[in-house]
């Protein structure tokens, strides 16, 4: 029997996506996403703010870099994946990252505004194949519900 690795996250940008071209014209963006709990103790409501490192690829990382920017709410779908690299100093470092898979923004229709006055209508979804995504996108005006 073969395992799952899916994960789910809705939580706001830490920062706006950083953008890469890597060789043979591959996008890269990464950026931190805050996902928080409340709880009560003892009376007193306390938030836990958890961060995560969000990583998409190719078409994906495209439309992020296009819409996505701090403090914007998203669903975000993906995979966990861990790894290690060698600092400049040569030191071993661990890193735990969300490869996402596809992402939906999330939050009031005005949020989501580009500069160039279009509307999404907040879907993005990816195939299993990277490289053959597809985006909708419209302008019909429908209400801003995610679902």
């Amino acid at each position: 029997m073969s395992g799952v690795n899916k994960v789910i996250l809705v939580g706001h940008l830490g920062k706006d996506p950083e953008v890469r071209h890597l060789e043979g014209g591959t996008t890269l963006v990464n950026f931190p996403l805050a996902t928080s709990e409340t709880y009560n103790k003892d009376g007193k409501k306390i938030e836990q703010t958890e961060w995560h490192n969000i990583v998409m690829w190719r078409g994906l990382a495209d439309v992020a870099a296009k819409y996505l920017q701090k403090g914007k709410l998203v669903y975000i779908e993906g995979k966990i994946r861990s790894r290690n690299y060698e600092d400049k100093e040569g030191n071993k470092r661990y890193i735990t990252e969300i490869i996402a898979e596809n992402f939906t923004m999330l939050g009031r229709k005005n949020d989501n505004e580009n500069n160039e006055g279009h509307q999404p209508n907040n879907h993005v979804h990816t195939n299993a194949k990277p490289e053959k995504q597809l985006v909708d996108f419209n302008d019909d005006g429908s209400d801003d519900l995610p679902f």
